[in-house]
């Protein structure tokens, strides 16, 4: 954590840097902390690479596995009370995860979820051994970010639109600086652990399908089907290191033909859209605090494919980080 050194008069004042689902969450809990906060970005909603996600709640490429347990559970309940308004455009809904192999083990997040159970024989698609029932929550991007945004500024932060080429040099103007900039901090901080995993998705029409399912990764192609209020999402991809943000038709066909085969029912859903995202891709999610002589930098990215899975978990300990380092007056 550094050792002990000399330097200027810290303020509760902070600039969040990225305004995707993690930025987001970091800067309400900070604000509700006690913290001034103003949010800097290059991009808001509906363009950044959240507004792209899915998004159910489950740990999908993201670690290491111990805090990330921490994490995705603390987010669940989050998530679990902020689905009782329905303004939030958080839903918890039933589904399943499916396994081409059943080694008779559980996954390391089981404990985070409220329900689970192992699949019966009846409940597996052809070409499953396995599988977990569980209800998670998932969440409306569009409506959810929007609903963010609205809680930010209630508290009284605010967010400015403007490229950032330099974290130090944010201290001159906030005391603490929380880096939440995702795939960018590949060249922010110039971290080249930090990878593009590419995704691509179909939006089709709701009403098709009742429960989410997650299947393949591995020797099978990854395939999700998310049932949202407003669309239903059908996956997917995990490319690394690829950053090609185009659609591809054969991709999105393929993704059809795979959901399609998972539940037959959505063969009558209207395709609406197609998009891609770039997860920022790490071995391990990096959240940790950098001290200087100028004020503190706490890096909050590379997440995965678990940015809303882990969001309220890592805003509340990038709160306690920013509160130890500078107390109230």
């Amino acid at each position: 954590m550094g050792a002990p050194f000399t330097r200027k008069t810290l303020t509760r004042e902070a600039i969040v840097v990225g305004c995707g689902v993690s930025g987001l969450t970091t800067a309400v809990r900070l604000l509700e902390t006690g913290f001034k906060v103003r949010i800097v970005t290059r991009e808001r909603t509906p363009h950044t690479t959240s507004d792209v996600a899915a998004a159910v709640w489950y740990p999908f490429r993201c670690g290491p596995p111990d805090r990330s347990l921490l994490w995705s559970r603390r987010t669940f309940r989050v998530l679990r009370d902020l689905a009782k308004d329905a303004e939030t455009g958080v839903t918890m809904v039933p589904g399943i995860d499916l396994h081409v192999t059943d080694d008779g083990g559980d996954p390391w997040w089981t404990e985070a979820v409220d329900s689970f159970r192992r699949a019966e024989r009846s409940e597996l698609a052809p070409g499953y051994l396995a599988g977990h029932v569980f209800t998670a929550p998932v969440v409306a991007m569009p409506v959810y970010l929007k609903w963010l945004e609205m809680r930010v500024e209630a508290l009284k932060g605010t967010i400015e639109t403007r490229n950032v080429g330099n974290l130090e040099a944010l201290l001159l103007e906030a005391s603490l600086v929380v880096n939440c900039t995702g795939l960018a901090a590949r060249e922010l901080v110039v971290d080249d652990e930090l990878l593009p995993i590419r995704g691509q998705i179909v939006r089709v029409a709701a009403g098709y399908a009742s429960r989410f399912v997650q299947a393949g990764g591995g020797v099978k192609p990854l395939t999700y089907i998310i049932p949202r209020p407003d669309c239903t999402v059908l996956g997917g991809t995990e490319d690394v290191d690829v950053w090609d943000l185009d659609v591809d038709p054969a991709t999105a066909d393929a993704i059809l033909a795979r959901c399609r085969a998972l539940t037959p029912e959505l063969s009558g859903a209207a395709v609406l859209s197609h998009a891609v995202g770039l997860r920022p891709g790490r071995a391990e999610v990096r959240l940790d605090t950098v001290r200087s002589a100028g004020g503190v930098i706490i890096h909050n990215y590379g997440h995965g494919g678990g940015g809303v899975t882990l969001s309220w978990g890592c805003a509340d300990e990038v709160a306690r980080r920013g509160a130890a380092d500078i107390p109230r007056a």
